[in-house]
């Protein structure tokens, strides 16, 4: 199934239109993102929750990691550095962490408020190697801009 990111997006504006509260917003696109595509494994946010601090979100899919320090990991490298990180294959990621041992790619956005700052990163894992590519990266961003920087 290939994924249509202009009816996605469409769907998380309608559902988030008027709402203001972070978890809400989070739990909202975690779960539309989740079932919209097959290869998406694994979907969530990690708050930041202190200073270098990542610390587990709403998400869809097994268990993940509870806390992750910015400076451990994919998610923790997305938020240290405020890019995205598109993971062909995570065993060969340098300190990749392992919450799910099914997972074989990642891609990790930095989610910023409206005044630009990092509050979350959106990790997305899938079971399939290479499964993301940079549109994939391209309209999730444009996604996460639309329902985070309003506030």
């Amino acid at each position: 199934m290939m994924i249509d990111y202009g009816a996605l997006a469409k769907t998380i504006a309608a559902l988030t239109e008027g709402e203001t509260d972070e978890i809400a917003l989070m739990a909202t696109v975690a779960c539309e993102v989740h079932h919209s595509d097959a290869r998406f494994d694994w979907t969530g946010f990690y708050r930041v929750t202190a200073p270098g601090l990542l610390k587990i979100g709403p998400y869809q899919g097994g268990h993940g990691c509870l806390v992750i320090p910015f400076d451990r990991g994919v998610c923790g490298a997305a938020a240290r550095t405020g890019e995205v990180q598109l993971v062909a294959d995570v065993d060969a990621f340098p300190g990749h962490i392992a919450c799910a041992s099914s997972t074989r790619s990642e891609l990790v956005l930095p989610v910023r408020n409206a005044a630009g700052e990092v509050i979350a990163v959106f990790d997305i894992d899938s079971d399939q190697p290479d499964a993301f590519d940079e549109k994939d990266a391209e309209k999730l961003g444009e996604i996460l801009t639309s329902v985070f920087s309003r506030y």
